[in-house]
């Protein structure tokens, strides 16, 4: 899961395994493979490396164990 920032300001924490696309039109939109669409503070390169830093920490987690 990562957490990400609506336009709004709202916190959302959103699972990183469902989304397929991140386009910038100009906002940050992330698209996720139920359908659904989010537009986000974060840029298409920020919402990368928070999901490379996820995957990561899961591959840690799973040599640990």
């Amino acid at each position: 899961m990562i957490e990400v920032t609506k336009l709004n300001g709202k916190k959302l924490i959103v699972n990183a395994e469902l989304i397929e696309t991140i386009e910038e039109t100009p906002d940050t939109v992330i698209s996720f493979l139920t359908g659904k669409k989010i537009i986000v503070k974060e840029s298409r390169q920020e919402v990368k490396n928070l999901v490379i830093l996820y995957k990561k920490e899961l591959l840690i987690r799973r040599e640990n164990q």
